[in-house]
């Protein structure tokens, strides 16, 4: 297993990572990780991602990520990726400048999207400056 603090955003094999990590670990991360299933339900959102985005994991888990939680994400630049990456049981890992708009003032961030047959979850992981 990877030690935690070898885990970084660009990290190989960080959706592979990420899978294998419990609730706590995924807490300790200096990055914000939403894990979310098929339908794009959230099934996962760390700490970290709570803290920064100002939204609670009770308000965000088994919510839709893409209508409820991060509708600013609902484009053809982040949800449609991880929609044609499941209808076509292919391997999504790509990294994006970004800015997030819910809740907050625009913010530049970068985005890893991360969907593979493989994975338990799709992962949208983000990285502030």
């Amino acid at each position: 297993m990877t030690q935690l603090n070898q885990i970084t955003f660009d990290m190989l094999s960080l959706g592979q990572t990420l899978d294998k990590l419990t609730n706590d670990q995924l807490n300790s991360l200096d990055f914000g990780v939403i894990g979310f299933d098929n339908e794009g339900m959230v099934k996962v959102y760390n700490a970290y991602e709570s803290k920064v985005a100002g939204l609670s994991l009770e308000s965000v888990i088994d919510s839709d990520l893409f209508n409820s939680v991060a509708p600013c994400m609902n484009n053809f630049m982040v949800a449609q990726k991880f929609e044609d990456a499941v209808d076509t049981s292919s391997e999504l890992d790509e990294i994006m400048d970004y800015v997030l708009t819910l809740k907050m003032k625009p913010t530049r961030v970068k985005l890893r999207l991360l969907s593979s047959p493989q994975f338990s979850y799709s992962y949208v992981v983000i990285l502030r400056s």
